[in-house]
């Protein structure tokens, strides 16, 4: 690929050829990571593909639909294979263990309900592979990721991806600045996945009709109460299922079953309304449930928060902006107000519901498709 004429820039935004630009792909095995790899590949970049082993692939050889598995370690690399780069397969099973699935088993414990593939992405390939990558004197780090970096008057900014059906901006508002100055997202700018997959049939890899990862990688079925109880034998202690009131409605076989805004599978039909789990008391060993209205929430405090607006973030005035509570919610009006040590307070102009602690909270300029960072609820509201 020529460099542009008039900003002498290649299409990573290096002032050099794309020969002369090496760049490290994660590769998921997934069509996403395959299409980056195999385009910049085409454009004659020095691609290397480095694909993750996070847990037990023996255990996982059969599963389909999620990531970094022993079935998709050998699509990353036939991959690799067909477009002639090299690929290395890194064995992150205890860093995965110790820095995503142990808190997801203790956040639910606590009574939260974790986001661990935003701590994936955060600690693992966004921290230690992103390290390795300029181990490997690489220039960059390219991921498969739906969310856009774009040069903006203070540097690197993280934009929403072209597609709002596709963008994983909820899932990577804890990119730091310096990480984002080095990475790159080259699926950001598509119309939809479509394009992706007609980019995957262009370049002929095998994986371009491969279905999207619908799992948590290490919940194959779903079944995060089973995992739980794998990670830490005995978590799940039975308790009373009670009202606001105290008045015990039922029992229940462990909190681990339950998630703030829950109404299905409590076990205590033939009440006069419906009822939804408003509380997880884990001291009580209780499931709190309650009237729908009582899901509502206005007030949100938030802790350890990334901060990508310009400027420093703790001092400012408050702000509006948008945010997202859940990653299948669009974003909604709110006033940001900073606090000491990276605390925030985000005040909906308009109420939600089910607002659990565990879940991410992030920030979106009002008035752009800007990523302005976020945080992590952190308390029953």
């Amino acid at each position: 690929m020529a460099l542009d004429k008039t900003s002498d820039l290649n299409s990573l935004g290096f002032a050099k050829p794309p020969s002369e630009t090496r760049v490290v792909v994660a590769m998921s095995g997934g069509v996403d990571s395959s299409v980056v790899a195999a385009q910049l590949a085409e454009e004659g970049y020095d691609v290397v593909g480095v694909t993750l082993q996070l847990y037990d692939h023996g255990a996982a050889l059969a599963k389909k639909g999620a990531c970094c598995a022993g079935r998709d370690i050998h699509d990353a690399r036939r991959v690799a294979e067909d477009m002639n780069f090299p690929h290395y397969v890194l064995d992150y099973e205890n860093i995965f263990k110790d820095a995503v699935m142990d808190e997801f088993a203790e956040s639910y414990l606590g009574g939260a309900t974790p986001v661990p593939c935003i701590r994936c992405n955060e600690r693992v390939k966004f921290k230690d592979l992103l390290e390795t990558a300029k181990d490997l004197d690489a220039d960059c780090m390219a991921t498969g990721h739906y969310i856009q970096r774009k040069m903006g008057a203070h540097g690197p900014e993280l934009h929403c991806a072209e597609d709002a059906t596709k963008d994983q901006s909820y899932f990577l508002f804890s990119t730091t600045p310096e990480q984002l100055d080095y990475l790159r997202f080259p699926l950001g700018h598509l119309p939809n996945k479509d394009a992706t997959r007609a980019l995957a049939e262009k370049y002929g890899l095998a994986v371009a009709d491969k279905p999207d990862s619908q799992d948590i990688c290490f919940v194959p079925d779903g079944d995060y109460a089973k995992v739980i109880e794998k990670l830490r034998p005995g978590a799940a202690e039975p308790g009373d299922i009670v009202d606001t009131d105290g008045t015990v409605l039922g029992r229940h076989h462990g909190v681990i079953h339950y998630t703030i805004g829950q109404r299905r599978g409590l076990g205590i039909g033939g009440l006069a309304e419906p009822l939804y789990v408003v509380k997880l008391d884990v001291d009580a060993k209780q499931v709190v449930v309650g009237p729908k209205d009582m899901l509502a929430t206005r007030t949100i405090p938030v802790k350890e928060v990334n901060w990508l607006g310009d400027g420093p973030f703790e001092g400012t005035a408050e702000r509006e902006i948008l945010v997202k509570v859940r990653s299948t919610r669009p974003p909604r009006p709110a006033i940001l107000r900073s606090k000491p040590d990276g605390f925030a307070e985000v005040e909906l102009l308009t109420a939600e519901e089910g607002v659990s602690p565990g879940q991410a909270c992030v920030f979106y300029e009002d008035d752009s498709s800007r990523i302005l960072g976020g945080g992590w609820i952190w308390r029953g509201a």
